[in-house]
């Protein structure tokens, strides 16, 4: 039986295209939400997930990291997602016969600069992937959409133009997350995953902090988001480089669990490349 990778979104969304990429050996296997992902991996439908946590530039993907802690999945890898977009529309049209887009509502900023020049207007939609597939269906030739050429590529639509978007830094980190943990020592740099919440005590998150520049331990990511709808109950989502075999993160750690209410390591992995 061919092994599984869900991912949220429909085929040719930028989550297929991470799991192509990271994963190629797998079978991809579409989810309608984040929750449907997960539920996949736990209920052995599929083995692994693919879920983006953050984009260079726009961030954190929302729900996110509330969902991580709750998931009952491990960590076991991350990728790194280059954000390419391209026009595409029917077969045998031109950019000339296009006065619309479809995408999702973030990916038409993106690209403004070769929508204005060729004085094409966005029209926002629930999912580009999803786009591309009615642009297929429909039969429209004025209608394109900005979707990734693997969108393209799966539902039969010509690329007329490629790579559109107005900078060339958008990537977006995704988390590969498995039923049972892998905390092997795969690479020479490994990231360790977590979240705590801070004892109610002065100073407390200072202090847990300290343990991590003592040590020399390297913390890459550290993110506050509410819990419990709470103003007053605030969770921290950490990245640091290093295993917790390793003798400077088991003192890191153990200063910060003197310091901490709740602290739930969410996986070790090794670090894809790109951080380089």
């Amino acid at each position: 039986m061919t092994a599984r990778i869900a991912f949220q979104g429909e085929p040719g969304a930028y989550s297929h295209q991470a799991c192509r990429e990271a994963r190629p050996d797998m079978e991809a296997l579409p989810c309608r939400t984040f929750e449907d992902v997960i539920t996949a991996v736990r209920d052995g439908e599929a083995d692994l997930a693919m879920l983006p946590v953050e984009n260079t530039t726009y961030g954190r993907v929302a729900d996110i990291h509330r969902l991580l802690p709750e998931s009952g999945l491990h960590i076991v890898d991350e990728a790194f997602v280059r954000v390419h977009i391209s026009l595409m529309a029917l077969p045998g049209s031109r950019i000339s016969d296009i006065d619309t887009v479809r995408a999702h509502l973030v990916l038409i900023p993106q690209c403004a600069e070769f929508l204005s020049r060729h004085g094409i207007k966005g029209e926002a939609a629930a999912d580009s992937a999803g786009a591309a597939a009615e642009i297929a269906t429909e039969g429209l030739r004025s209608v394109g959409a900005l979707a990734s050429d693997l969108a393209a590529e799966i539902y039969g639509l010509d690329i007329l133009a490629r790579h559109i978007e107005d900078h060339a830094h958008n990537t977006t980190r995704f988390l590969i997350m498995a039923r049972e943990a892998d905390t092997a020592r795969r690479h020479e740099e490994m990231i360790t995953t977590f979240v705590f919440r801070v004892r109610n005590i002065p100073a407390a998150l200072y202090k847990a902090m300290g343990g991590f520049a003592t040590n020399g331990v390297n913390m890459t990511k550290l993110e506050s988001y509410m819990v419990d709808g709470s103003f007053t109950a605030t969770q921290f989502y950490a990245d640091i480089q290093g295993h917790p075999d390793d003798a400077n993160v088991q003192l890191a750690m153990d200063e910060l669990s003197y310091f901490t209410s709740f602290l739930k390591v969410l996986g070790t992995y090794p670090a894809d490349l790109p951080r380089g």
